[in-house]
């Protein structure tokens, strides 16, 4: 049994970093989210170029996190994936246009031209993280679903889970969700402005960006901050040691101070977001603020799927029934799946690196505007 239990933690942890790498990517959404405000199409065209190098990272980084989820908390990905049907269809719809808008925007024989495609991405700019985030959100909050998993023997019974009749659109109506999408759409968009920045060498285009960043960047510590208060004042599912389900106030914040390193995790996070945002708008010749803000950004969003799911917490809880919560112990594979998925994710490491081998070869030479009218692509 403490086997099973390294093996669960483990892959919690697993989930823990993809879910972090996803936010980071999602700098993609972020930018695109920005094409609106650069009326030169010169200018649209180098943000298109520097975020089209990169949006089969984040789609990939999605379908891993979903993948992953599926094969080692496989009741979450039924009783979520399988019950708020009609929200995850609104996030894949928002990816499938982003796919399709990359694909033909610029192609010869576009009989929709480029403006539809860029209204595409901004589709997804904007619905795709702050829908991610109200979904995330609910794991924190809570979603409205019971969960019966003698339905499995039951062949009358079409799911194990039972959810209302809006089947996750009301998780959009919960203004505690929204504000969690709201902050993760501005990190997005601030990200995207620091990536900008390094990435394309151009004059107008950096100065854009800066004053971009300059308003955008306020609004997400506003938004961060009111999230993290919000967090830390509500309550949270926990289960005893004979697995009793019972609402418990101020759990994540009991969680922060209990699981101390999590907290200097997450002000070490604080601090380099802060640094690569305040660094870049007070240097004009400094561009690698998105560094910095990057790894805060991981940092930060790590301690948040630690406290979530460790400390015999429910990292689902349930708003109808506390007792169909969803924890690390009551929704995971077996030991034999966890064991064998172990061996594999050795390749894990590999993976990484040949992942930030691929980015230091596209952004070993900035953009630019030469490269741009060159490429019909």
């Amino acid at each position: 049994m403490e086997t099973y239990y390294i093996l669960q933690n483990y892959w919690w942890f697993i989930m823990s970093v993809l879910g972090a790498l996803l936010v980071f990517l999602l700098m993609v959404q972020g930018g695109q989210s920005m094409l609106i405000q650069h009326r030169d199409e010169t200018e649209r065209n180098l943000l298109v170029h520097s975020l089209g190098r990169k949006w089969e990272l984040t789609f990939t980084t999605l379908v891993t996190f979903g993948g992953a989820f599926f094969a080692s908390f496989p009741l979450f990905y039924s009783t979520s994936f399988g019950g708020a049907y009609w929200l995850w269809m609104l996030i894949l719809f928002s990816f499938v246009v982003q796919a399709i808008s990359y694909e033909y925007r610029a192609k010869s024989g576009n009989v929709y031209g480029k403006n539809f495609y860029d209204i595409l991405l901004l589709i997804n700019g904007v619905l795709g993280p702050v829908l991610l985030g109200v979904a995330v959100a609910g794991m924190f909050f809570g979603a409205e679903f019971t969960v019966t998993k003698s339905n499995i023997l039951n062949a009358q019974a079409a799911t194990i889970s039972n959810w209302g009749p809006l089947h996750g659109l009301e998780a959009i109506a919960n203004w505690k969700n929204l504000l969690f999408g709201c902050m993760v759409l501005f990190l997005a968009r601030t990200l995207a402005s620091l990536y900008f920045i390094n990435n394309i060498s151009d004059r107008v285009v950096r100065k854009r960006q800066r004053f971009i960043l300059s308003w955008n960047a306020p609004i997400f510590v506003v938004l961060f901050l009111a999230t993290v208060t919000v967090l830390l004042l509500s309550s949270g599912v926990a289960v005893d040691p004979d697995g009793n389900a019972q609402w418990v106030p101020y759990r994540y914040l009991t969680n922060y101070v209990s699981m101390w390193w999590c907290l200097v995790v997450l002000l070490i996070g604080v601090v380099l977001v802060l640094f690569g945002i305040g660094k870049t708008l007070m240097k004009k010749d400094y561009l690698c603020g998105i560094w910095p803000a990057g790894v805060g950004t991981v940092l930060v969003v790590l301690t948040l799927f630690w406290v979530l799911g460790y400390n015999d917490t429910a990292y689902y809880p349930s708003l109808l029934d506390a007792q169909s919560s969803l924890t690390i112990r009551n929704s995971s594979s077996s030991e034999f799946t966890l064991t064998v998925m172990s061996i594999v994710s050795i390749l894990v490491p590999f993976v990484v690196a040949y992942i930030a081998y691929c980015w230091y070869a596209m952004d070993h030479d900035k953009l630019t505007r030469d490269e741009v009218s060159s490429d019909n692509h």
